[in-house]
């Protein structure tokens, strides 16, 4: 395989999933490749006829095995966290498993427990409690054999007369198989027994004698139910001992119809397992050897009663004797029986209506399934209508992310995951059109951007200067674009027109007048010279509106430009006509001669520029009329004025003036007094020195209105 079908093949394992991603995997997979190999190794070993060198692998195979048993499980574990826990409806599942469905397992399981345990202690006490109950009768009939083998004894020739003792026959009625010994001096006399010839068992030891009057006893691989009694027969002692085997026949009538028995011995007996059988406790061990094959068996299972009447098997320890040695032995009895039997025993006696408990047992634990079951039912549904808006709202973050906004979550309830998703709803919808006004603003800013270029390109450069003047002109909009106005408008070499404005409002539209103003300035400025019948029109108008003027439109110059007062005339017609009636500007138009060193101008409701002289003379030049575009005719007055050498010209707007702080408006006062200090400054600086003047005195907040300086220094 070459090293570029090598990647490839890793890529597509790694994107199906089966690539080790951790440290911990790949060491699993090592471990594992490892036990794999030295189990191959082991095989061929073994087949080779080495097999003693084959069970010297054993204990790495066994190291390895137990390794990767935890290594697994570790990832078996992160497995189940990192992949069947990430959706939070297994999480939810697992969860109601854990605190539902969990304890009511364990509580069924600890009821079918604690049942068993009754039954099997029942079902140990039934027969335990029969066998005991023969043992007492035994014991009983046994005291009166003994007494009635004294009284004999009490008479002549009373050993010849034992054998019809009245006794001995009550006792055989009962246990027919019974053996009966009378042990006098030591010797035995059998009163009764199957087999007359010799006793089948040898004297009690006096452990047993005083211990134990009656016990179920061992002896020689045989169960027996004993029963001893010691009495004085004449001047000797006497003991009798009643023995009774334990066969079929007798637990077939000790247990009747309750089921099978079986008692098995306990073989191969050692100290090491304790045994508390009532209070008294037994060491055995059986870790030697098994249990062996029941001493015996008896009784029979009957038959099922129903579908539910299963099989039952009991097994417990009770006491037993060792006949010759009289140490206490632990046998085990194994009861076999069914649920049917062990309720009939449990009821006997009982009235019919016993039943009734029964019933309402059952009807509960029906009613209990019942609202188990609706719970789980309720639970899975809630569950599914969480996960089905998480997974909803986790589908819509998706989106979200990918940038698709449109997406909507379908809410079909009315809880707080509904609410939830419908906030979602509304985000993503806010989202949207955030994003689209984000958009519209991005483009409103370019197109800003671009008006602002623009309307930079609009005003004069600082090359545009005269011989006997200097000029230098500042404009700071308070937003992107200003509506402020200002230009330098060079004619001849040293003829140059001045105009400074000011138009309503800011913004765009403000941006706009400007630009319309200073396109038509300059139209008239240069040559844009109206036909003769419209300068008719407008001299009679003029005229008749100031006859002092002889009903004439002065002409600057003769030469065909026109006069700052024949530009605002216009200008006002222009804008009365083009803009809306609430538009309008104020501007100041001067029209400079340096070879006369004056000039002329006129101011439609502009604030008036100040001429400072170099004595620190001040002059306003406020000649003029009021603001262009409200009235369709009004005319200007125009005025000229001579500059000498030294003379500082300031016209600004109100963005200078106007600014307030806590003291007040920054004022006209405060920058006449900071124009005679820096006078003599260069204009750039003497500039630069003013706007920051206002802009301090604001203090730094929001700028309110667009500042425009221009200064022009006579040389």
């Amino acid at each position: 395989m070459t090293p570029l079908s090598q990647r490839f093949a890793l890529r597509k394992i790694s994107q199906l999933g089966l690539a080790p991603r951790t440290r911990l995997a790949r060491f699993a997979l090592l471990f594992l490749g490892l036990e794999l190999l030295l189990a191959g190794i082991q095989q061929v070993m073994v087949r080779a006829g080495g097999a003693a060198a084959a069970q010297e692998l054993d204990g790495w195979l066994s190291a390895l095995t137990v390794t990767n048993l935890i290594l697994f499980t570790i990832l078996g574990l992160r497995w189940v966290r990192q992949v069947l826990l990430w959706r939070l409806r297994n999480r939810l599942l697992v969860t109601y498993i854990f605190i539902g469905v969990i304890p009511v397992l364990l509580i069924v399981c600890m009821a079918l427990i604690t049942g068993y345990l009754f039954a099997n202690r029942f079902a140990t006490y039934l027969v335990t409690s029969s066998m005991e109950s023969e043992a007492v009768a035994l014991q009983t009939a046994n005291a009166a054999i003994a007494d009635e083998v004294a009284s004999r004894f009490s008479q002549r020739g009373a050993p010849d007369k034992l054998r019809d003792l009245h006794s001995v026959y009550l006792v055989t009625q009962r246990f027919p198989d019974a053996e009966i010994v009378a042990w006098l001096h030591g010797a035995p006399q059998i009163l009764h027994s199957t087999a007359p010839s010799a006793p089948s068992f040898a004297q009690p030891p006096a452990q047993t004698l005083s211990e134990n009057p009656r016990a179920m006893v061992l002896d020689h691989g045989q169960a027996f139910v004993r029963a001893t009694a010691a009495t004085k027969a004449g001047k000797a002692d006497a003991i009798v001992v009643s023995s009774v085997p334990v066969n079929p026949a007798f637990l077939e009538r000790v247990i009747g119809s309750l089921g099978e028995i079986a008692i098995y011995s306990l073989a191969g007996l050692a100290p090491g397992v304790t045994i508390t059988e009532g209070e008294t406790r037994h060491e055995v061990s059986i870790n030697e050897k098994e249990i062996s094959a029941p001493l015996v068996r008896g009784g029979k299972l009957p038959a099922p009663r129903g579908r539910w009447d299963i099989e039952l098997g009991f097994g417990s320890f009770f006491r037993t004797v060792d006949w010759t040695t009289g140490q206490q032995v632990t046998p085990v009895i194994q009861v076999t029986t069914r649920p049917s039997m062990l309720y009939s025993r449990l009821n006997a006696g009982q009235t019919e209506y016993s039943n009734i408990v029964v019933a309402v047992l059952v009807a509960v634990a029906i009613t209990f399934g019942l609202i188990e079951l609706f719970a789980l039912i309720i639970g899975l549904g809630l569950t599914r209508t969480i996960t089905r808006s998480v997974a909803a709202l986790y589908r819509g973050t998706q989106h979200v992310n990918r940038g698709d906004f449109r997406h909507r979550i379908a809410v079909k309830a009315r809880d707080q995951l509904a609410a939830l998703e419908t906030s979602f709803n509304s985000m993503t919808e806010s989202l949207e059109k955030l994003i689209a006004e984000q958009k519209e603003k991005q483009r409103l800013e370019s197109e800003l951007a671009i008006a602002q270029e623009v309307q930079a390109q609009l005003f004069p450069r600082e090359s545009v200067q005269l011989h006997s003047l200097e000029l230098h002109g500042i404009c700071r909009p308070a937003r992107t674009v200003s509506g402020d106005y200002y230009d330098f408008l060079p004619i001849t070499a040293e003829r140059l027109a001045l105009a400074v404005g000011d138009i309503s409002g800011k913004g765009i539209s403000a941006a706009l007048l400007m630009a319309t103003i200073h396109s038509a300035v300059r139209v008239y400025e240069f040559g844009g010279m109206p036909d003769h019948a419209t300068l008719s029109a407008a001299s009679a108008t003029v005229g008749a509106l100031a006859p002092g003027n002889g009903g004439r439109l002065p002409v600057a110059g003769g030469n065909g430009i026109h006069s700052p007062r024949e530009v605002l005339w216009l200008l006002n017609r222009h804008l009365f006509h083009t803009t809306p009636a609430e538009k309008y500007a104020t501007l100041f138009l001067g029209a400079y001669d340096g070879a006369s060193r004056t000039l002329t101008y006129s101011n439609a409701g502009h604030l008036p520029p100040l001429l400072i002289g170099e004595d620190g003379g001040l002059r306003k030049l406020d000649a003029g009329g009021t603001v262009i575009g409200l009235f369709e005719e009004i005319s200007h007055d125009e005025s000229a004025v001579q500059l000498r050498s030294g003379d500082l010209l300031v016209a600004y707007s109100d963005g200078i003036t106007e600014p307030e702080n806590e003291f007040g408006e920054f004022g006209e006062a405060r920058l006449l007094e900071l124009l005679r200090e820096n006078r003599r400054l260069p204009l750039s600086q003497l500039s630069e020195r003013v706007i920051t003047a206002v802009l301090d005195w604001t203090g730094g907040a929001e700028q309110p209105d667009d500042v425009t300086l221009v200064l022009a220094r006579a040389r």
